[in-house]
């Protein structure tokens, strides 16, 4: 199955949302959520507004979607079911720095975002194994 990449990125004024490998994907928005909306909206118009044989390859058949952030629209998409505290708790990178990355004022070097990427992974399949 193909995969479509979106983008998620906060600029100066709003967040955008382009797919990284199909052209004629995108999306912005006041928020990252907002921005994601919109590029998956534009996604539906751009696949029912043509014939199976004008799309793109990759829109050809069966695709799943993977969005990518960067770590200002990453904090503040997230923020609404992780805080501040329980992210520390997951990544052990203290709330004011975890603020200072969210508003952009500072930068997490590669480490600090690998380290915010593989605890939120082990968070998601801690969340997988869960049973009810």
């Amino acid at each position: 199955m193909k995969t479509i990449k979106i983008i998620i990125e906060k600029s100066a004024d709003y967040y955008d949302a382009y797919a990284k490998n199909c052209e004629g994907i995108y999306g912005a928005g006041a928020t990252a959520d907002e921005a994601k909306q919109n590029a998956l909206e534009c996604l539906e118009l751009f696949v029912e507004s043509r014939q199976k044989n004008e799309l793109p390859k990759i829109l050809q058949g069966e695709y799943k979607i993977a969005f990518q952030y960067d770590v200002i629209s990453f904090l503040n998409y997230f923020n609404r079911y992780l805080t501040n505290v329980a992210m520390e708790r997951l990544t052990g990178i203290n709330q004011k720095l975890l603020h200072q990355y969210s508003t952009g004022l500072k930068k997490p070097r590669t480490a600090q975002l690998q380290k915010i990427e593989t605890a939120m992974h082990g968070f998601g399949n801690e969340l997988l194994s869960v049973r009810l």
